[in-house]
């Protein structure tokens, strides 16, 4: 979305990201508009019509006109600086490349500077950092980046405005299969400040999305919630109008059912009279009148009672959905508070498996549990406290479906794979990673496991290996045979 207050566009990101395509697309359907085609988009987007569109996509290099690919783009930019006005669309890849690049990048941020002036409108790719910082300093000018998937390394294709985004050269490097010690000789050339905040953005990207994956769920949550409570809300109203429509039928009924008593009941008296009765036998006719009525009351007040044991009834589902609702959208703080109170005898759930155990003891990061004649040592996020009675209902369950859990237990066996690969990962993720792979090589029975963590500083195999001291289950780890790894690999073996 370009405006007067948000004129340029400045994307950054990966390279294979989808820059370009990015530029060419938005270049393509504006030049489609323009010359009356209907193009790819919302019914409710709004165009603009420029006067002039300037492009500098690709090399224009030049031996007849003496034009060296940095050359041509300069006279690109000179043209675009002379010509550009509040009329002008500018669309630039890899602006600034082409020559060295400190000195591409002041000439180009000069130059961006003066198209802002000249209240350009603007789609421009770069990788260079000046560009990016200044495009976050100034007014009129947004940042883009297009995604990129730290953990597969693969472009997402997703421009995101609002931030910059980082090239991610050593990990394409690596995807690519770039010798591992050349990538790490390129990264000891950078400046530490340089490398801390590539680190530090690659973390904020990280994490952004995990909380906007969160915010999605809980946002689908709080739709489904209010569907069902749509739903209740109607049959409510259904209710209320059965109920109002049964009463008047009862009512209607019961004065039918009066008359025809007072009819038969004054038929009665007038025939006493007649017969010239005592008052004895007109009294009891009376009093057989009255208790015909209480009887019809008590019958309509017993239709009331039902119908208002239906509307509570009603109402109470609404109120454990609206608890439902609130437990959805706390459920992190939660499972905070609830790993926070764990204490010995405390009767767990292991998150993500339906394997339940007590607590033996707590540490400080780790909380020792007993799942049936096992010991297990498992971080504090992945269990959640649950009460005696979910403790002995899952062990009722696991009684009554052996032969299933069994035939599950022998499928998992043959699709576990007991090697875990962990280079190159941060320590926090690869000692989670580490702990899953051992719960579940110790549910499933292995004898072995193999855990590569590369050789490299040895920073991640000291840590691995600390962690692997603190744990009961296992007899022995080693340095796995020269010629199957050496010292990259550590051996696990399992008691």
């Amino acid at each position: 979305s370009l405006s007067r207050k948000q004129r340029i566009l400045l994307i950054s990101g990966p390279n294979a990201g989808g820059k370009s395509v990015c530029l060419k697309t938005v270049g393509l359907l504006q030049y489609m508009l323009q010359c009356g085609f209907l193009i790819p988009a919302s019914e409710i987007s709004e165009l603009g019509i420029f006067k002039n569109i300037f492009i500098d996509i690709g090399d224009a290099q030049s031996i007849e006109n003496d034009l060296s690919t940095y050359s041509s783009h300069l006279t690109d930019m000179k043209f675009f600086m002379k010509n550009a006005d509040p009329h002008t669309l500018i669309l630039i890849d890899e602006f600034g490349s082409g020559t060295e690049p400190d000195a591409g990048g002041a000439i180009a941020e000069a130059a961006l500077a003066d198209i802002l002036k000249k209240e350009a409108f603007g789609v421009i790719t770069t990788h260079y950092i000046n560009l990016k910082h200044f495009a976050s300093s100034n007014e009129g000018i947004v940042n883009g980046a297009m995604l990129f998937d730290t953990q597969n390394f693969i472009p997402l294709f997703k421009l995101e405005t609002g931030m910059h985004g980082s090239s991610f050269a050593f990990e394409i490097a690596r995807k690519i299969g770039i010798p591992t010690e050349i990538i790490k000789e390129a990264e000891a050339k950078l400046s530490q400040t340089q490398v801390k905040m590539e680190k530090n953005f690659r973390e904020i990207t990280r994490d952004k999305r995990y909380w906007e994956q969160k915010r999605e769920n809980i946002r689908k949550t709080n739709k489904h919630i209010e569907e069902l409570s749509e739903e209740y809300e109607k049959k409510l109203i259904e209710i209320k109008d059965f109920r109002k429509k049964l009463i008047e039928e009862a009512k209607a009924e019961a004065k039918k059912i009066l008359a025809s008593a007072n009819r038969e009941i004054e038929n009665t008296i007038r025939t006493i009279k007649e017969s010239q009765a005592e008052k004895e036998s007109t009294k009891a006719a009376r009093i057989k009148l009255q208790e015909f009525n209480a009887q019809i009351d008590e019958s309509r007040t017993a239709a009331d009672d039902k119908i208002e044991h239906e509307l509570r009834k009603i109402r109470e589902r609404q109120t454990r959905m609206g608890n439902k609702q609130h437990k959805s959208i706390s459920v992190a703080e939660q499972s905070a508070s609830q790993d926070s109170r764990l204490q010995p005898g405390d009767k767990v759930k292991i998150e993500g498996q339906t394997a339940v155990g007590e607590v033996i003891s707590v540490g400080n990061s780790n909380v020792a549990v007993a799942v049936g004649n096992i010991i297990m040592n498992i971080i504090h996020d992945r269990l959640v406290k649950i009460s005696h009675g979910e403790y002995k209902n899952s062990f009722k369950n696991s009684k009554n479906s052996q032969l299933p859990v069994s035939s599950d237990l022998s499928v998992k066996r043959l699709n576990f794979k007991p090697f875990l690969d962990v280079r190159g990962q941060r320590t926090i993720d690869a000692l989670e990673q580490v702990t899953c792979f051992i719960d579940e090589a110790i549910i499933l029975e292995m004898n072995e496991i193999r855990i590569l963590h590369g050789k490299g500083n040895g920073i991640l195999k000291v840590e691995i290996r600390n962690y692997l001291k603190t744990l009961g289950n296992i007899i022995r780890f080693s340095d796995e045979s020269e010629e199957s790894g050496g010292a990259g690999i550590t051996v696990v073996r399992l008691g």
